[in-house]
């Protein structure tokens, strides 16, 4: 196991024009699950690669356990990478494919068999080492993938997108394999993901990146409830944060802040607001409510429970509320939040 030290990392192509990764700064210490989390084009996985000695950085350190890894070549810096691809052999069995690794380094017989069955189990894929790939299903590829890679007791663990090629049941259950390896092997971990609710679910804190540029890093809680800057606040959530202007600030809110009182309800702190419904779409044990500020004309979505939705149709309009605590302000030139 070892930490990770990002400092004032540039990875840029085409003559310095194109800065991939951009001046990135990230502390991840010894054991922890980081989250990279951008959309495409973000530079997340040009960070990740720079990392593994993929790619070459422009300038800045890399600092693994403590060394400074810049110069060293992948296979000399124990890092270990689950690709989007899982990039398996197709004429070797499962066994092999884990095994090829161990091989590589020529370790001896009974120590690879040991190894191998090992990983096999920790994965719960023992009853498929002697089959080919093209035997397996999308999750168990991605099983043996990842036994592959943790075989070799790697001091980092890099993940791009491993899951992406999965449907969601089984995205979901894999996420929670990850939690438990995770659990078990206190790996320290680097998982590339455009998906927030993998984010979240995953990660011990998560780093925000866009054109590559870190725009936040905090836990799962941090990064929703106290977005840095309105990217952030509109990247996280489905739906996204609301902004609404009011005088010389925007006003944030997330879709699920807002509800509507009963009557004789203490509004004492709460924020009125005044809604043209346009559309409500129901869905299962939540509902969202589609409509338009009517002091400002600002397109707005909050969500309720479905109970409580059944009252509201297109054409109403009606007055929601907000508590005063879940209001954030940002200013509209940076962009950035502003201190309470």
């Amino acid at each position: 196991m070892a930490s990770l030290s990002i400092e004032h990392l540039c990875t840029t192509y085409d003559h310095g024009r194109v800065k991939a990764v951009n001046d990135v700064n990230i502390e991840v210490p010894d054991g922890e699950f980081l989250v990279l989390l951008g959309a495409s084009g973000s530079g997340k996985s040009t960070l990740m690669r720079t990392i593994a000695g993929l790619e070459h950085p422009t300038s800045g350190i890399i600092r693994i356990d403590g060394r400074v890894a810049n110069e060293e070549p992948p296979r000399t810096r124990n890092i270990s990478m689950v690709f989007q691809s899982y990039a398996l052999y197709p004429h070797k069995t499962v066994r092999r494919n884990i095994s090829f690794p161990l091989e590589a380094s020529r370790m001896p017989a009974a120590q690879i068999q040991e190894k191998v069955e090992w990983a096999a189990k920790l994965f719960h894929i023992e009853g498929y080492l002697d089959r080919k790939p093209r035997a397996l299903s999308g999750g168990e590829r991605q099983r043996v993938a990842l036994a592959r890679a943790l075989v070799r007791t790697p001091t980092l663990f890099l993940m791009d997108e491993p899951l992406s090629n999965l449907d969601a049941k089984l995205r979901h259950s894999a996420r929670r394999e990850f939690k438990r390896l995770h659990q078990q092997t206190g790996i320290t971990t680097l998982y590339v993901t455009h998906d927030q609710v993998e984010a979240m679910g995953l990660g011990q804190r998560i780093a925000v990146m866009n054109h590559g540029e870190l725009q936040q890093i905090g836990t799962p809680h941090e990064i929703y409830h106290e977005p840095a800057n309105t990217f952030v606040a509109q990247f996280m959530g489905s739906p996204p944060m609301n902004l609404i202007p009011e005088g010389d600030w925007l006003i944030g809110f997330h879709a699920e802040d807002a509800w509507l009182p009963p009557q004789g309800a203490d509004l004492t702190g709460q924020r009125p607001i005044a809604i043209a419904i346009q559309q409500v779409e129901a869905l299962g044990a939540d509902a969202l409510i589609y409509g338009v500020l009517e002091a400002t004309g600002t397109d707005v979505i909050l969500k309720l429970p479905e109970r409580l939705s059944q009252a509201l149709s297109a054409g109403q309009t009606a007055t929601f509320y907000v508590p005063g605590d879940k209001i954030r302000r940002f200013d509209p030139r940076s962009g950035l939040r502003a201190k309470d």
